[in-house]
């Protein structure tokens, strides 16, 4: 499966600011006081065992995106692997991981706003300006990959200088005392702050789904989600080192620990730097993800003939604008109906079904294959694979209840969707002429 080359692809530095800019949101500046909370110092490690967790399954996917050209990510890994019914389902959740994503960053973003419009607190103007600030994300994807590039490496480098400035001050005043800890944690304790923290690293798995916008593909993917996931993983540990050595306890105090840290360095002026760098990073992780995610229904729609065509429509300059409209729509359902944590715990059990499918079609693409000469080639066999497995089936058993329903009525309307499309294009094909 092929794509033609665009004179406007994007090359390998601009693909690791795409994943950074899908990854870093709003978890770093809204979750550190929930982590401690829970695990106290121990957040510290357990960042670094969600690296570690997320970085087999990055493998996997960089491995199957050396194998498998095309839109799709997830479900076309999984199409190639194990057929058309399985593909078309983790496809299905591909996409409303998307949507519950959109989603959450801007509920993400209308919190963090309502430090400076407090009206945001009322449900009416927060629908509102949500319904806005989401239908001006689809406008700028319906304006194609040059707007909507731009603006993500402008917020991709804006988050980043406002994350290396906090870093790089706050660990040279933050106190050694604020680290002695009394408080006890039990293992289910850490076991919600691990699926917390595994929230934060989600977005990398969308930096596939556009791959045939992307310059060299099977070889500057691969790399790209190595070299991100490793970045993000040092990121997160030292803004979370950084915020426990200057708040101390005082860290689960407030919704927003990340700016509270600041401002006890620079004063108001150092909290509002935050504030501003957080409204720019979860709006570009929006960004990024509202473009990656109508591809997928595009792709479902045109690749494989597994939604129906009209899905697939897109204008002269490529941009599906069919799955973009009902992108658009769903996350504005969406952001009304569910609240941030919600949305954030939605997020990891879709996806983590999506990793195990591909953790499994790697092994089978593997024994598949006895030898490649071009592309990436994951090493150690299906030691790596196996590993994303046992972490996926972890932070599957320690997902609560409500977002085990979510994610069982998302399979559902898939299978309807599937049973009812599938059902059309037979017959379209029983009387197709011959």
């Amino acid at each position: 499966m092929t794509h033609p080359k665009k004179a406007t692809q994007l090359g390998l530095g601009a693909v690791i600011l795409l994943g950074l800019n899908g990854i870093l949101g709003s978890g770093i500046f809204l979750l550190p006081g929930k982590m401690y909370k829970l695990s106290g110092n121990f957040s510290l490690v357990l960042i670094l065992l969600a690296a570690l967790a997320t970085l087999t399954i990055a493998l996997c996917f960089a491995d199957m995106a050396s194998r498998v050209s095309g839109n799709g990510a997830a479900w076309l890994y999984t199409y190639h692997a194990f057929g058309r019914f399985p593909g078309f389902i983790i496809g299905f959740l591909a996409w409303i991981q998307g949507i519950i994503t959109i989603a959450a960053e801007i509920a993400a973003l209308l919190n963090t706003l309502q430090f400076f419009m407090p009206s945001l607190k009322q449900t009416l103007p927060y629908n509102l300006l949500g319904t806005v600030l989401i239908i001006v994300l689809a406008v700028i994807n319906l304006a194609g990959d040059k707007l909507s590039g731009l603006a993500d490496n402008i917020s991709s480098v804006a988050k980043l200088l406002v994350l290396g400035a906090f870093i790089l001050i706050g660990i040279w005043v933050m106190k050694g005392s604020n680290f002695v800890q009394t408080s006890h944690y039990n293992f289910g304790n850490y076991s919600q702050a691990f699926n917390i923290i595994f929230y934060m690293f989600a977005g990398f798995s969308f930096l596939p789904i556009a791959a045939s916008d992307m310059a060299n593909a099977k070889r500057n993917l691969p790399i790209a989600m190595i070299v991100v996931t490793v970045l993000v993983a040092v990121i997160y540990g030292a803004a979370q080192l950084v915020v426990i050595g200057l708040l101390g306890p005082n860290i689960i105090n407030g919704t927003t620990p990340v700016a509270a840290a600041f401002a006890t360095v620079l004063g108001q002026s150092g909290q509002l730097v935050i504030l501003l760098g957080m409204l720019v990073s979860i709006l570009g992780v929006a960004i990024s993800v509202s473009f990656s995610t109508p591809f997928v229904a595009s792709s479902l729609a045109n690749e494989e003939q597994l939604l129906p065509a009209i899905i697939g429509k897109k204008t002269k300059n490529g941009t599906p604008w069919m799955s973009i409209l009902l992108t658009t729509l769903a996350s504005i359902a969406l952001l009304f109906s569910g609240d941030y944590l919600f949305l954030t715990s939605c997020v990891v059990i879709i996806a983590i079904i999506q990793y195990l499918a591909t953790a499994l079609a790697t092994i089978k693409s593997q024994r598949d294959t006895d030898a490649r000469d071009d592309g990436w080639q994951l090493p150690l066999g299906p030691v790596i694979p196996i590993l994303a497995i046992a972490f996926s089936i972890y932070i599957l058993a320690g997902a609560p209840l409500k977002t085990w329903a979510f994610g069982g009525i998302s399979i559902v309307i898939g299978l309807v969707l599937y049973v009812v499309d599938q059902q059309i294009f037979r017959k379209g094909e029983q009387h197709a002429p011959r």
